[in-house]
């Protein structure tokens, strides 16, 4: 049996050099070397040595994580080792959160002071709502939830010792209760409407639903169907491994600060169209498609680079996204309660067509987790700009179990990649009256 190396010869040199190979826990896929050991390859004493070379993080693993595990080929998305199906059908946010946090799931104990001093937490300070009404009446929820959550820095101080437990635990508290506030009071202040306070009666969907809803009512009851349904939602985004804003969460908090600096860093990365707003880009697609009849033209549109499908194909997943058949069957739900929407049809009709097609079947292009979210999103009452808005409350007890891993990583250092220098060799500078 072979030895867990890997010899590399420099056929510059003819140096030969051997260099260890680490795994994961599972060694067929999670094999790699250190790429500082690619550093002893040298051509000369005086060069930098070797390094590796890899826009976008393709195929470079920034950190070891015991979070989450996805396998793309196969379709497997598993939270500390629970089936994310498993975690839909049978857990909640909040207890889904807890074992993302804590690494294991809840005794009933836990789990009542968990949501006990999470609930306790929604509430904002009065000058936050005057910071958002310094927002112009049109702009952006997500624009407004990045400044907000970056604001709260200013409110807790003690945000700032981030190496204490305790202290850490308490923003972590701050942040999963405080999030549905910010979002929601974004939301009614995109409507000049007057903030809905939290209800602490209510559920963590619930009072959310409150806050973005309520009226004149006493008290807002929302609708068990769409509760669950939000709750749901919420659990299949809390991680994904090292996406866009993960990975800004770890490269922002690497430099040690206070974690809502670092979590408005992730918000501002889920704000691009690429990450967060996916799923705004489906509803635009099956409203553009009409009907069903039209779905035939449309493909062949998308055959012909006339047209873009929007909702199929991810970078990880090569296989159908596990969340997007959960979705599917939430939308099911939803349509029970708010009625029929003729997009689900359409939707449900191009997913037929394109999963039986030999041009996207070869592609490997299966429905992504973004691909239904939007229309039940839309069959709720959301606006379209609050969609990476919402994307982002479920993703934060992601980001902070994210964080709070890097910190306590003694491998992890501030985050500052390598570059290879493209640019001019050394030029003396020219007074201007001598340059053509």
């Amino acid at each position: 049996m072979g030895k867990d190396t890997l010899t590399i010869t420099d056929n510059r040199t003819g140096k030969t050099y051997e260099i260890p190979i680490q795994y994961g826990t599972y060694p067929t896929y999670g094999a790699s070397i250190r790429t500082a050991d690619l550093r002893q390859i040298k051509v000369s004493e005086g060069d930098f040595g070797l390094m590796g070379y890899d826009p976008a993080f393709m195929n470079t693993a920034s950190c070891k994580s015991t979070i989450t595990f996805i396998d793309g080929e196969r379709g497997i998305l598993r939270y500390r080792g629970y089936p994310i199906e498993q975690l839909a059908e049978r857990s909640t946010f909040l207890e889904t959160a807890y074992l993302i946090l804590h690494g294991e799931l809840p005794t009933r104990k836990q789990l009542d002071e968990w949501t006990y001093h999470i609930t306790h937490h929604t509430m904002i300070h009065e000058n936050i709502k005057k910071f958002m009404d310094g927002f112009h009446y049109d702009a952006h929820p997500m624009g407004i939830l990045v400044g907000t959550v970056g604001a709260l820095s200013t409110f807790y101080p003690d945000a700032k010792d981030i190496r204490d437990p305790a202290d850490r635990k308490q923003q972590i508290f701050r942040l999963i209760a405080k999030m549905p506030t910010l979002a929601a009071f974004a939301y009614r202040h995109s409507l000049g409407m007057p903030y809905a306070y939290p209800d602490n009666d209510l559920s963590y969907a619930g009072n959310f639903l409150n806050m973005l809803f309520k009226k004149t009512e006493l008290k807002y009851k929302p609708d068990p169907v769409l509760e669950k349904a939000l709750d749901v939602l919420f659990v299949l985004h809390v991680d994904h491994e090292q996406n866009c804003s993960a990975n800004a969460m770890r490269s922002v908090g690497s430099s040690h600060v206070d974690p809502y600096s670092a979590v408005a860093a992730a918000t501002a990365a889920l704000y691009g169209p690429l990450h967060g707003g996916a799923n705004e880009a489906v509803l635009r697609m099956l409203r553009e498609i009409g009907s069903k009849e039209k779905i035939p033209e449309f493909i062949k549109k998308v055959k012909t680079r006339e047209a873009l499908l929007m909702g199929f194909g991810h970078r990880i997943y090569k296989n159908y996204d596990p969340r997007a058949r959960i979705i599917r069957e939430i939308a099911r739900q939803v349509f029970t309660v708010t009625g029929p929407n003729p997009l689900l049809d359409i939707a449900i009709e191009l997913e037929r067509i394109a999963l039986e097609d030999e041009f996207f079947v070869t592609r490997r292009l299966y429905p992504n987790v973004d691909f239904y979210s939007g229309i039940i999103y839309e069959a709720m009452g959301f606006p379209v700009d609050i969609y990476p808005v919402l994307f982002a409350i479920g993703r934060t007890p992601g980001w902070l179990a994210q964080w709070q891993e890097m910190l306590t990583d003694p491998d992890q250092k501030i985050a500052r990649p390598r570059q290879v220098y493209t640019g001019s060799d050394h030029r003396d500078y020219v007074p201007i009256e001598l340059r053509r």
